[in-house]
């Protein structure tokens, strides 16, 4: 935004620093009732005909803009919910897949979603029912505290399912 001694257009309709309009003015004159105000003279509308300006406090609704655009990203990152990501085999070992359970409860217990995923490599893809039968076992092992989102599904060599806590 232009302030002050950057704007150059010759006359220019001002806004006062309570919202009144004063009229068209010269740009000389509406910069030195913004001076008299202690305030600045800001472009608002450079293509409004005649260009609009308004007499405020410009660092202040710099400040006030920045805040609100941070609330407004804390507030989306609020309502989107985290999604982690945890990789199986379709031939994992009990230890292995006891150690993963306890991981997803961990990040169920703190509202995040979980995208299990099993990539097939070579002659696994022949035998795509094992790594489904893996899928619906962590599922079901988790079935007091998820819920599936997302049944399995083969992609390519990799098969994936989406669990969600429950509310």
């Amino acid at each position: 935004m232009l302030i002050n001694e950057q704007i150059k257009a010759s006359s220019v309709l001002v806004i006062g620093p309570n919202g009144e309009q004063v009229g068209v003015k010269p740009l000389k004159d509406a910069q030195v009732l913004a001076n008299y105000a202690g305030l600045d003279l800001v472009l608002m509308n450079p293509n409004g005909n005649p260009p609009v300006c308004k007499i405020m406090d410009y660092n202040k609704y710099r400040y006030l803009k920045n805040k609100k655009e941070k609330e407004n990203i804390k507030r989306q990152k609020a309502n989107m919910s985290e999604t982690k990501e945890f990789r199986l085999s379709s031939v994992i070992d009990v230890g292995d897949f006891e150690t993963k359970v306890k991981q997803v409860t961990k990040y169920l217990l703190k509202n995040a979603k979980i995208k299990v995923t099993i990539r097939f490599k070579g002659r696994q893809m022949s035998h795509t029912d094992l790594g489904k039968d893996v899928l619906l076992k962590f599922a079901e092992r988790l079935s007091d505290i998820a819920v599936v989102t997302e049944e399995p599904k083969l992609d390519g060599r990799t098969m994936t399912m989406m669990l969600a806590p429950k509310k």
